[in-house]
């Protein structure tokens, strides 16, 4: 398949792929990135199709997002959840009121006939997104936890308590029967590089991975495909990866990581701390590069993505900045 020159494409979900997506934006065209995004944290609430990770990317492609929190829109007020809370409904997961308004013009959309892809696509220009923004399926995928207190939602599990319940399995419900939204396998396919990004291994890349086409597409590209680990020194940058990868008898290690992405990952970028994992990690046929992953600021995201833009053009891939 041909090749688009200096098209990258990054699998998402996440405050760690927002933030890398975010320096990607500063180094690249925006037309130049596609964007496949997780679908397995959706949830219905009060009605309405909420698509968190969707959103997490589309808010900060827009520069509307709210960054201090890492979820929702800048100076978004709460006075509807205060109303819902009146009426005596649960509000443990936080929507902002322009939020919602994002939430109530995405399910009108899709009831009105639209599959999730397009709805997306209508959302992202109405807010001048220039990148292309793909939900890894259109069909209905829900990533619950098996835990000691018994199933939930993945966002109950995390938001609502805390992740404090032993995790005993994670299941990707309506995977197996699911199909690439359109456009994701030929994203894969005609990139000139493919990124992983520094997201939860179990419950945001994982649920792409598993959607029938997608593991395929990413070992048959030409492209380059390289990830950025989400585990640091033995933990993970942000959120529950930690406590999921244990509960699942997973050792928390960015060596761990690589060996879940080795029959298709060609380069894994691991912090300086880890260094003494590179080995191993090559000796998975990976080529492993230690640097600083840690982006702790908006000119951290943007060197990290100066070091990938210039790591795959080493690689071959015709990146433009």
């Amino acid at each position: 398949m041909r090749r688009k020159p200096g098209s990258l494409t990054v699998l998402a979900g996440g405050t760690g792929s927002a933030k890398l997506i975010r320096g990607l934006a500063e180094v690249i065209p925006q037309e130049n990135l596609t964007v496949i995004v997780n679908v397995g944290d959706n949830i219905r609430l009060y009605g309405l199709i909420v698509c968190p990770d969707l959103d997490t990317v589309m808010y900060n492609l827009a520069g509307v997002a709210d960054e201090k929190r890492g979820w929702g829109i800048a100076g978004d007020s709460f006075n509807a959840q205060k109303m819902l809370a009146c009426y005596g409904l649960e509000t443990w997961f936080n929507l902002g009121d322009r939020d919602l308004a994002t939430h109530i013009h995405r399910t009108a959309l899709l009831a009105g006939g639209l599959k999730l892809s397009e709805a997306t696509r209508l959302l992202a220009e109405a807010l001048g997104v220039k990148a292309r923004i793909l939900p890894a399926s259109d069909d209905w995928i829900e990533t619950v936890v098996h835990t000691s207190e018994g199933w939930m939602h993945f966002q109950e599990f995390w938001v609502k308590r805390k992740a404090e319940p032993k995790v005993l399995k994670v299941e990707y419900q309506g995977v197996e029967d699911s199909k690439p939204a359109d456009g994701v396998v030929e994203a894969i396919s005609e990139a000139e590089a493919v990124i992983l990004s520094p997201a939860n291994p179990i419950t945001s890349i994982q649920p792409i991975l598993d959607i029938p086409g997608v593991r395929k597409a990413l070992g048959e590209t030409e492209a380059s495909v390289l990830a950025v680990s989400p585990i640091v020194g033995g933990s993970p940058v942000s959120g529950p990866a930690g406590r999921l990868m244990a509960g699942l008898g997973l050792k928390v290690s960015a060596y761990t990581v690589a060996e879940r992405y080795r029959d298709f990952l060609d380069v894994f970028l691991i912090d300086r701390r880890d260094e003494a994992l590179k080995n191993a990690i090559e000796s998975l046929k990976i080529k492993c590069i230690p640097t600083d992953i840690i982006m702790a600021s908006r000119r951290d995201e943007r060197t990290l993505a100066e070091f990938i833009i210039k790591t795959l053009r080493a690689e071959g891939a015709s990146t433009s900045a």
